[in-house]
């Protein structure tokens, strides 16, 4: 089976060579540039542009629409400006409107650029079309910053975890709002001397339902796409900034209660992190006994699959440069390195528990701007009640930019415990994965594509270990063909990846044609036909699943959204399988296939409006029984100040005697209350009865200072079925950036 997908494999690199040439013949789209002065007074940052420089300052204007169409200028004008000293790149943004109703979510930092009226700024600073910094303000000048990667071609490459020390100041008028922002050189990587970055603009204006960018993107692209981005040339080359020197420490005052297995603690833990710039394109990251329980708890989900379900990494540590780890593999079948699994160990009865990290260190970035690097070590506690040893993790990463705009990278996981435990059985004393991908980005913005190879090591074990995947899109304005080829070793492992399910063969193919009305009420429909099929090698590459699907989905011009689908599944039970996890049930009995077609329908409102809803209904055949499910969200806002949302996931599972039946239910109410731009407190609520709990998370966040916050935390969380206390704490942590 090695060697029936060889040629396949062979054939997509072929194919990924031919249409990605050296020389770049880019989609037509208007090369834009932006003179930025050098100025030696100072700006006051007010929102208000009364200095006299902004006057003469040139001009990044008659932005292009990109929503609802993208062919035209933006109705209301979008004007940006720059300048810059020795220690300051300087920004202001004066965005005309319909009226002074200007939309926000919130006042916390952060914003979702779809639901506020607000401008967005981009550098490439190596100017190489891989990675940019974005930087983005709100009417009500509310703050957001982010990381771009993977050239911005898909949303995954959208990194709003980031945070770094900048300020902006706005003001509103009858007609417009105005922006002011001025970013530290020494908060930016960029070689040293460098005189030309990549640039984009772009804003959202809810007034209008209008999108737009500085330089035209196609429609069906997002704004981040670092394809159809401009060149902002500075009028002298950049000096070498200070190196920043930042210390992070914490205290933390914990109270627990862990009801029925131990008892109260009553805790005070401190630690920190060290934050050095090395050069002007690498990152020195240092923790000490790091403590996250001031990070946002995850949503509870609802799981009918067999497989584990992965969640986003939300710990500031790990964000920074975060693809040139995370990025490897296929990211849904065999991701070698996912950073949740640090900090996160399963006990001596196989129970998934929180395992203390004792300290790590992180250097990642560009070394040019051709090659990046990043090298990760992190050492966890051993937990001898729990049966936990502790355990080195570390990574090295290597990638190289070729052919234009594309990357060769190469890595080396390892988990490894160096010290002998009688409950640490001899295959689980290490695990190494090395591996080659190489990522296809064509100048065109039209090609991407993805080729890999992995293997692992661990004891006593030579063969059977080998992960291989290639997957190939072509995107057009009208036109989204993509392919991928997956096979995955029964014994291919990494302790420190993601990896749903082994021994598998799995092929795919989906095709999306896209229309653009020129008239009525919808500004574009598509319809999507895709196929995907796997095998599995232990039962001599049997196929155990195919996913066949029909899609339909309308945009209106106001934004709102519907779409239909239809889908057949097949599902082959290799175990017994219990789709509700109801206790003591039946589960379907193994070495059956399981033929059944589903219908569904979705609605998505304008996200900007006050009140807004999401919404899904479906309904078919479920293994040899039936499913209705219905889930959605609703959200409804008292702008700037408040938010409450509601979120539901109902799904009635009825199978035939005596297999179990249930209805399934996940309940999630959130209130978010900015009091201004600087205390704010959310409370969040979820119920899930297919996990059997009830949690109740509450925070209290005051950022008395820059980057540096004082938080409350309340965690509660009960059993349902026969309720009662589970877990309880409360957490007072203070955390402080210092510049040295």
């Amino acid at each position: 089976m090695k060697l029936f997908i060889l040629p396949q494999i062979l054939l997509l690199i072929c194919l990924a060579v031919t249409f990605n040439p050296i020389k770049s013949y880019g989609q037509e789209f208007e090369k834009r540039t932006v003179f930025v002065k050098k100025i030696d007074e100072k700006i006051q940052l007010d929102g208000v542009l009364s200095e006299p420089i902004w006057e003469v300052a040139e001009k990044a204007d008659d932005f292009w629409q990109i929503f609802p169409t993208d062919s035209l200028r933006s109705t209301n004008e979008t004007v940006v400006r720059l300048l810059y000293d020795d220690s300051y790149i300087y920004v202001s943004a004066i965005a005309k409107g319909i009226g002074p109703d200007f939309r926000v979510s919130s006042l916390k930092r952060d914003f979702s650029a779809r639901s506020n009226d607000n401008v967005t700024i981009m550098f490439d600073t190596f100017k190489d079309g891989q990675n940019a910094f974005l930087f983005g303000v709100s009417a009500f000048g509310v703050q957001r910053e982010a990381l771009i990667s993977d050239r911005g071609t898909q949303i995954r490459g959208f990194n709003l975890t980031w945070d770094i020390k900048w300020e902006a100041a706005t003001t509103r008028n009858e007609d417009s709002f105005v922006i002011e922002i001025a970013i530290p050189f020494s908060s930016l990587k960029y070689p040293e001397g460098s005189q030309k970055w990549g640039f984009q603009s772009y804003r959202y204006d809810m007034q209008s339902n209008e999108r737009s960018n500085w330089t035209n993107i196609d429609q069906n692209q997002i704004p981040i796409n670092l394809g159809y981005l401009g060149e902002l040339i500075f009028e002298k080359p950049l000096i070498k900034n200070k190196t920043p020197l930042y210390v992070i420490p914490y205290v933390n005052a914990l109270s627990a209660n862990d009801f029925g297995t131990k008892p109260v603690n009553n805790s005070l833990t401190y630690g920190g992190d060290l934050k050095i710039a090395v050069g002007n394109g690498l990152n020195l990251d240092v923790t000490l006994n790091p403590d996250f329980s001031n990070v946002e708890v995850d949503n509870i989900i609802t799981n009918l699959t067999r497989f584990e379900i992965s969640l986003p990494e939300k710990r500031q540590f790990f964000i920074d440069n975060g693809d040139l780890f995370g990025n490897f593999g296929g990211s849904r079948e065999a991701v070698p390195f996912f950073s949740r699994r640090i900090g996160i160990a399963r006990d001596g009865g196989g129970n998934t528990i929180q395992n203390n990290i004792l300290g790590g260190v992180r250097l990642s970035g560009k070394l040019d701007e051709n090659w990046r690097i990043g090298v990760l070590s992190i050492q966890n506690q051993e937990d001898i009640t729990n049966e936990i040893a502790s355990s080195n993790n570390t990574m090295f990463a290597l990638q190289r930019k070729v052919f234009n705009q594309s990357q060769i990278g190469a890595f080396v996981v390892n988990r490894e415990s160096f010290k002998d435990y009688d409950f640490l059985e001899e295959k689980d004393r290490y695990n190494r994965v090395i591996g080659m991908d190489y990522n296809l980005n064509s100048a065109n913005n039209r090609w991407i594509g993805k080729f890999y190879t992995h293997k692992s090591f661990q004891p006593n074990d030579e063969e059977g270990n080998l992960s291989s995947g290639a997957s190939l899109i072509y995107n057009t304005r009208i036109w989204r063909f993509s392919s991928k080829w997956v096979y995955v070793d029964q014994d291919f492992r990494s302790d420190l990846g993601f990896i749903p399910r082994t021994g598998i063969i799995k092929t795919g193919i989906s095709g999306t044609r896209l229309f653009y009305p020129k008239k009525g009420k919808i500004n574009s429909h598509s319809f999507q036909l895709s196929n995907y099929s796997w095998q599995q090698k232990s039962l001599d590459y049997k196929k155990t699943d195919h996913n066949r699907q029909f899609e339909y989905n309308m945009v209106f011009k106001k934004m709102d959204q519907i779409g239909f689908s239809v889908r057949n599944q097949f599902i082959y039970l290799s175990n017994p399988f219990d789709p509700t996890r109801t206790e003591n049930s039946i589960a379907l009995p193994a070495n059956i296939g399981y033929t059944f077609n589903e219908w569904s329908i979705q609605y998505q409102s304008n996200v900007a409006r006050l009140f807004n809803f999401s919404s899904e209904l479906s309904y078919g055949s479920f293994f040899n029984g039936t499913r209705f499910s219905y889930q959605g969200n609703t959200q409804f806002r008292i702008q700037p100040k408040v938010i409450m949302s509601f979120l539901w996931d109902y799904n009635q599972i009825q199978l035939p005697d005596p297999y179990p039946s249930a209805n399934i239910i996940l309940v999630s109410p959130k209130i978010e209350l900015t009091l201004n731009k600087k205390v704010f407190w959310s409370t969040l609520v979820q119920y899930s009865n297919q996990s059997d709990n009830l949690g109740i998370n509450s925070r209290l966040q005051w950022r008395f200072a820059p980057l540096s916050d004082l938080y409350l935390v309340y965690n509660d969380n009960y059993y349902t079925r026969e309720f009662g206390p589970l877990f309880r704490s409360i957490n007072l942590k203070l955390t402080y950036w210092l510049s040295l």
